[in-house]
């Protein structure tokens, strides 16, 4: 297992967590990384493009000109696709983008990228953003300055943490998640993973005790995603 510091608001090491071996540190799959992050991508598309035919375009019931006698080419209509305002051949119509992923894909995509962070040493847990009751940006902004200098940081907060999430959401260097909505994409797309402690342990499926964050965490075989 993998043991990473726990700093709290004032960046100092307030105790220390074990990451399990089989989420953090496991073989990634780069080929199987690229096809959950495609299918996340697909999935993410409106497909709501379309375009309209010759069919579907206004005008042009009547033939332009005469068959014959012209010296021009024969033409039926002004909406066919060679005039400008005429349909479209083979345009985009609507569809569904998604893509079928089995959840054991996902699961072990995600761990390849959480592996890979941790062993580049970029997964970072700390206790809170801000102390005390009352959001403020420029503490939260403080304490992650002091973990991580990455132009990209994904923060991962609890369910149920208002308070950091008030306090970061507006930073744009950020991406705020919740640990039940960890991904692979948003893992692999930030420089550093930053869990709060409360997070981390919501991860891994362990019990959360509020004002607990100096004892190691127990892990079980269970954990993660």
């Amino acid at each position: 297992m993998t043991t990473v510091d726990v700093l709290n608001v004032e960046g100092a090491k307030s105790g220390s967590v074990e990451l399990p071996a089989d989420i953090f540190d496991v073989q990634a799959n780069l080929a199987l990384m690229h096809q959950v992050v495609v299918a996340q991508l697909a999935a993410a598309r409106q497909g709501t493009h379309k375009v309209k035919t010759r069919g579907e375009v206004a005008g042009g019931g009547r033939k332009p000109y005469k068959q014959k006698g012209t010296g021009r080419a024969r033409q039926g209509s002004i909406r066919a696709p060679q005039f400008a305002g005429g349909g479209v051949v083979h345009g985009p119509v609507p569809r569904d983008y998604s893509q079928r992923t089995p959840k054991k894909m996902k699961v072990a995509a995600l761990r390849g990228a959480l592996s890979d962070r941790a062993r580049a040493g970029q997964v970072h847990v700390v206790e809170a953003f801000v102390s005390g009751e009352k959001p403020s940006t420029k503490a939260a902004l403080a304490t992650l300055v002091k973990l991580t200098e990455a132009r990209r940081a994904l923060v991962v907060l609890s369910s149920t943490d208002e308070l950091n999430w008030v306090s970061l959401r507006n930073e744009p260097r950020v991406h705020l998640i919740e640990a039940g909505q960890l991904n692979t994409y948003d893992v692999l797309v930030a420089d550093d993973v930053v869990f709060t402690k409360d997070a981390l342990d919501e991860f891994l499926g362990l019990p959360t005790v509020v004002g607990r964050a100096t004892e190691p965490a127990e892990t079980t075989e269970e954990g993660g995603k």
